[in-house]
């Protein structure tokens, strides 16, 4: 019996590749998987601290049993935790390669009853923390993230009267000034709009399993968030 393994952001440098098998024997949690795998590839030997788990693109803990066709992701901490367990929403929920179109967001939320739309651009700049970026280049689990992209959404539809939201996020190279982000929201007034969006950048930096290398003159490194206190199963 096997189970699929995939790595992402600097697991997969370390590991080599971004995709492996593991042999399941009499069976294994995720946590032992892991363990199996450093064996193997001995640059993932520091990272079990700081790791989180998800099978078949949901969340769980480390103790969590894989069965055969079982699909393994090792998580590197994103920028947080924490709770995002309404139903999913359906929606314009997607992370691309391709440019990214902020007037297709706006289309996609705007209905009649809406009288206000908020929009956020988030932008590769040219510094962070003392340092010239030459570029950024992003790593993602997609189906994960659309999977809790639409999750962090019904958590802001209970919690405001929105009416819609949409989110993108790219993958791959950016270059500074190319938009790596959008998140939209529409919503009867602009008040709750605006807390709204501001809410919902924050939950997506919290959460969503996407990573960010910077890239500047004579280095690089993956920007990671503190892993969140919380257990994986609390987590969305």
């Amino acid at each position: 019996m096997r189970a699929k393994v995939r790595f992402f952001a600097r697991l997969a440098e370390l590991a080599g590749r971004r995709e492996t098998e593991v042999e399941l024997g009499e069976g294994l949690t995720a946590a032992e998987a892991f363990q199996t795998l450093c064996q193997r590839f001995p640059g993932l030997a520091d990272q079990g601290e700081s790791l989180m788990y998800a099978v078949n693109a949901e969340y769980v803990t480390p103790d969590h049993p894989l069965r055969e066709g079982d699909e393994l992701a090792l998580i590197p901490p994103v920028s947080g935790g924490g709770r995002a367990r309404p139903e999913p929403v359906e929606g314009l929920f997607e992370i691309t390669a391709e440019p990214l179109d902020p007037q297709r967001l706006i289309d996609d939320i705007r209905r009649d009853e809406s009288g206000a739309v908020a929009l956020f651009l988030g932008v590769v700049r040219d510094n962070s923390m003392g340092r010239r970026v030459l570029h950024l280049e992003y790593d993602a689990y997609p189906e994960m993230a659309e999977r809790v992209m639409r999750r962090i959404a019904a958590e802001a539809m209970d919690r405001w009267p929105l009416t819609d939201v949409a989110m993108q996020h790219r993958t791959g190279r950016l270059e500074i000034g190319e938009t790596s982000l959008l998140i939209a929201v529409s919503s009867p007034h602009r008040k709750e709009a605006f807390e709204a969006c501001h809410h919902l950048v924050d939950r997506f930096k919290e959460v969503v399993p996407i990573w960010k290398k910077e890239v500047w003159q004579g280095g690089e490194v993956w920007i990671e968030g503190e892993p969140a206190g919380e257990e994986p199963s609390q987590r969305p």
